[in-house]
């Protein structure tokens, strides 16, 4: 070959090398630029997608703490009201302190008038005693201790007499006259009257279909149980208690909501805080439903039209509410029938009395919100929406708390107590009724003169004995009223206690 050719092919070949390691590179350095590209980008989004979080986390936590600054708000609010409200029962309880004083002197001024007026006689009475005396001892030749002894012991024992057969009989008079009328229209109106007994409680047990329930119930953390407790605002119990949860509430209406939402939870399965929210809503419509539907039906049971909504609803309420295990609703249906049946028998107006019947206890419905008693409550709330003033009457005299100022009034008392007091109306624990027997015997035993005391009838009557020597007549119906006047002050009690004061004088002898 041409070493010309040759060296031309060198070159050549040389000139290709170096060309193909110069593209070779640029390769390498294209491909370098687009991996830092790459790079670059990857790291924006990660920046980016850092700083998103980022915010996202600062707004949730601005949002938690405007959650607990509004809630650390709303407790002072309560706390603040709360205040304000026992200010007022504080004032109010000072203005009624004032008020007793008050009274408590005027009656002081009283008894001075009236021991004035007793002294006078007195000294009278005295100034006769010495003339009589004195004639006696001029006749009888008798010293002055010996007349005086003497005209005493027949005055006591004349006036003893004469005081004791003048009182039984205007008591026996009395008693029959009355009891013989009370007996015909009572027995009239309760002959009239078809109720049940009253056998149901208030319960606030949710049964459950097994103890796996109760962990999902109260869920992960106690999330669950606490949104239901926040939604609801009652109190939920679980124990040991197989296969039941209990809940806990001081407003009976409350408690209904809840139990009818725990039950549908418990029935629908799905349990977290979001259908908890949910189902409460559906049980709030749900009983309030219920309490309008109950409101209405009760009016219309005792027949009186035309009550203000608020009212119907206030009625309905008592749906839920319980006291010594009597339903509240139906207490106030059975009182209207009752009061329109003895007005009816008297001549009264049997509409006034049947309102005043049914809306006697309508202050139980809100008696936990409002201060004050549920007569008051009651008649207030009543007088508010436009009620008759007599049928107010009705309400705030039923316990005597202000004066009964038409006959009405006097009969729904009448009713109220009949209703209460009937067999099976009311239902008290084992330990209240020994309790209730105890104190009975225990009063009676603190007065002197009593040798033995027993409580019959389940505590409706209390036979005491006396010991003959140490009491006469006079002081055996004075202990019967005295006893009676203590367990009015010391006790609480529905209906009537019998107080029965035996004295006698019993003398045995064997023939042999």
């Amino acid at each position: 070959m041409d070493p010309l050719g040759i060296i031309l092919a060198l070159v050549g070949l040389i000139v290709g090398a170096i060309i193909g390691v110069i593209g070779l590179t640029q390769y390498q350095n294209s491909q370098g630029r687009s991996r830092r590209l790459l790079a670059e980008a990857e790291a924006k989004t990660i920046i980016d997608q850092g700083s998103l979080e980022a915010e996202q986390t600062l707004r949730k936590a601005e949002e938690k703490a405007k959650v607990t600054i509004d809630e650390a708000n709303e407790l002072a609010l309560r706390r603040r009201r709360e205040l304000d409200k026992e200010d007022e029962r504080l004032q109010k309880r000072r203005e009624d302190v004032d008020n007793r004083m008050s009274r408590a002197e005027q009656r002081d001024q009283n008894l001075n008038k009236r021991q004035s007026v007793l002294d006078r006689q007195r000294q009278e009475l005295q100034k006769a005693q010495e003339e009589r005396a004195a004639e006696l001892q001029r006749i009888a030749q008798l010293t002055i201790e010996e007349a005086r002894a003497e005209l005493i012991k027949l005055a006591e024992q004349d006036a003893r007499n004469d005081m004791a057969r003048v009182t039984r009989q205007i008591e026996a008079e009395a008693r029959e006259e009355a009891d013989t009328r009370a007996r015909e229209v009572i027995s009239l109106a309760v002959q009239r009257l078809a109720s049940e007994h009253v056998s149901e409680i208030s319960v606030s047990v949710v049964p459950l279909p097994s103890d796996e329930m109760k962990g999902r119930i109260i869920g992960r953390s106690g999330r669950n149980i606490r949104s239901f407790e926040l939604a609801t605002g009652v109190d939920v119990v679980v124990d040991d208690t197989p296969e039941a949860i209990t809940i806990s509430s001081f407003d009976p209406v409350r408690r209904e909501v809840a139990k009818r939402a725990m039950a549908k939870l418990v029935v629908d399965g799905r349990i977290h805080p979001a259908r908890i929210e949910k189902l409460v809503e559906d049980a709030k419509a749900e009983v309030e439903l219920s309490i309008r539907q109950e409101g209405e039906a009760a009016a219309y049971q005792a027949g009186i039209a035309g009550l203000h909504p608020e009212i119907i609803k206030l009625l309905g309420r008592l749906k839920f509410r319980y006291s010594y295990g009597q339903n509240m609703h139906g207490h106030a249906i059975e009182t209207a029938h009752i009061a329109g049946m003895i007005a009816a028998e008297l001549g009264a107006d049997v509409n006034i009395a049947k309102a005043g019947g049914l809306l006697h206890d309508l202050g139980k419905a809100i008696d936990h919100e409002v201060e004050g008693t549920h007569a008051l409550i009651g008649a207030e709330f009543c007088k508010r929406y436009g009620v008759n003033a007599k049928i107010v009457n009705c309400i705030a005299a039923h316990h005597h708390e202000v004066e009964q100022e038409c006959v009405e009034a006097y009969i729904v008392e009448a009713a109220d107590a009949i209703s209460g007091a009937r067999p099976g109306a009311r239902r008290e624990s084992l330990d209240a009724y020994v309790r209730r027997v105890r104190t009975l015997e225990e009063i009676a035993n603190s007065f002197d003169g009593v040798e033995q005391s027993y409580a019959l009838q389940a505590g409706r009557e209390v036979r005491i004995i006396v010991r003959p020597d140490s009491m006469d007549d006079l002081g055996a119906l004075q202990l019967s009223r005295d006893i009676a006047k203590k367990i009015e002050e010391t006790m609480q009690y529905p209906g009537q206690i019998k107080v029965q004061v035996i004295r006698e004088t019993r003398a045995i002898e064997y023939a042999r």
